[in-house]
């Protein structure tokens, strides 16, 4: 959202202060064409001036404007027009040549030869002799044409007079004009866009962490409430939609805690009413006197008291109520294989990094499954211990037949034994499975190309 609104702030910044430059760029070049008309008038009234004296008073005239200095204009006159290294035309400079020249031959005449053309300060030169404007007094041209540290281009306009006779014009545009050069962003403009935005940024930063802090408690109280502890209401704030958010998650958290509630009452009555009548039915078997008869009803209510048994061992197992406290996963693990070691049936490879925030009792459980379920079926137990910041991965690699491809998801179904399995209830890989489920995780299955079947446990941890 901070870098969305960046964009978009900088995004019409930029185009307002595009249009707004352009804008000024269009007034100032107005400006400069009516400042070169002036200037282009003083130069007509001049150059009519020097042309109604007499060629003899002429270099007189000029030797007193150098003495008095500080005149607008630099003017001398040359037997031929001097040959300067000319600077490159940009627009404003083309517009002032444009303007310049028009009143001039419009005030002097259209038969004038005139010559106009921009020179730096560096490549100046006055006289037909060629002297650099440094080489000048001081008084001659200096305050005219300079303006340190700038170094401004110089007009430079060159007039036939006559026969021989050149009235040579240096001059300086008027500021703030001096420069011709057409300038970027005002620096005044770069801190307005700058503070602007860092001001807009920061306050909405504020609003989006005001905005996120009920949501973050909600994230949490969800989290924690997956894992099965007892959660307290969210308390509700932010905006309005963030507030129905958390008021529609405490009416979920009521509504679940009160069916978990129910349905823990319901499986211990069905616990308590199937235990009675299978009880009297056995004690009704034993006083039957056909023992075909007997053992038949034996067989039945065996079969049926198991799948009693397993539905409540399911519900059990995977309902278990602890509180979520950080666990010692190398511990757990070291304590579940314990008993194999002497036996070389189990080996482990990698440790846990840290703790691993979760319920101690259901993660061993879970754990305890997998490991049994690799003994029982593959007869060895290869585990790989994979952590990270990320989460923490459980590999438990066996060396049994493996489990086929259509039969991988099927295996965690309740109940549900392989061709030629016929130990337990077939519910460790589900409770296992569940288990994982309620810390955010998952297990999955993928047969070996050596042979064997691996059993992935995936813990995420928490980023928060």
């Amino acid at each position: 959202m901070l870098l969305l609104t960046l964009l978009v702030v900088l995004l019409a910044q930029g185009l307002s202060s595009l249009i707004w430059l352009s804008q000024l760029r269009a007034s100032q070049l107005e400006g400069l064409v009516a400042s070169a008309r002036s200037l282009a008038h003083s130069m007509s009234a001049s150059v009519s001036y020097f042309r109604s004296l007499p060629v003899a008073y002429r270099p007189m005239v000029l030797d007193q404007l150098r003495n008095m200095g500080g005149t607008r204009f630099v003017v001398s006159l040359n037997d031929k027009p001097l040959d300067m290294q000319v600077l490159p035309i940009t627009p404003r400079k083309q517009a002032v040549l444009s303007a310049v020249g028009e009143v001039l031959r419009q005030r002097l005449g259209a038969q004038m030869d005139i010559s106009l053309e921009f020179v730096s300060p560096q490549d100046l030169r006055i006289f037909n002799s060629g002297l650099k404007l440094d080489e000048l007094p001081r008084s001659w041209a200096h305050y005219a044409l300079t303006l340190e540290p700038v170094n401004p281009p110089i007009l430079v306009t060159q007039i036939r007079l006559g026969e021989g006779e050149w009235l040579y014009i240096a001059s300086l545009m008027p500021e703030p004009y001096t420069s011709l050069e057409d300038e970027g962003l005002p620096r005044q403009q770069v801190w307005f866009i700058g503070l602007t935005s860092f001001f807009l940024l920061l306050f909405i930063g504020l609003l989006v962490h005001w905005q996120s802090r009920p949501l973050k408690r909600l994230a949490q109280a969800a989290r924690e409430m997956s894992l099965g502890a007892d959660v307290e209401p969210v308390v509700e704030g932010g905006g309005s939609e963030v507030v129905e958010v958390g008021r529609a998650f405490n009416a979920m958290r009521e509504r679940i805690s009160r069916y978990l509630t129910e349905r823990s009452q319901l499986f211990s009555a069905i616990s308590h009413d199937l235990r009675t009548p299978i009880t009297r039915l056995r004690l009704r078997v034993e006083l039957l006197e056909d023992e075909q008869q007997q053992a038949r009803f034996s067989r039945d209510l065996d079969e049926l008291e198991m799948l009693v048994k397993g539905a409540l061992q399911c519900v059990k197992e995977t309902d278990i109520h602890e509180n979520i406290e950080p666990i010692d996963l190398n511990h757990a693990l070291d304590c579940l294989v314990e008993p194999y070691l002497a036996s070389a049936r189990v080996t482990v490879q990698g440790r846990a990094l840290a703790p691993y925030p979760g319920k101690p009792l259901a993660l061993r459980r879970c754990m305890g499954n997998l490991i049994d379920n690799a003994l029982k079926y593959g007869e060895r137990a290869h585990l790989r211990v994979i952590d990270s910041e990320s989460g923490f991965v459980l590999q438990v690699d066996d060396e049994g037949p493996g489990v086929p491809e259509q039969r991988l998801e099927q295996v965690f179904e309740p109940h549900f034994r392989l061709a030629g399995q016929q130990q337990g209830y077939g519910l460790g890989l589900g409770i296992a499975r569940n288990i994982a489920h309620s810390h955010g995780g998952e297990v999955s299955l993928r047969n070996l190309q050596g042979g064997g079947l691996r059993v992935t446990l995936s813990l995420p941890r928490s980023s928060d």
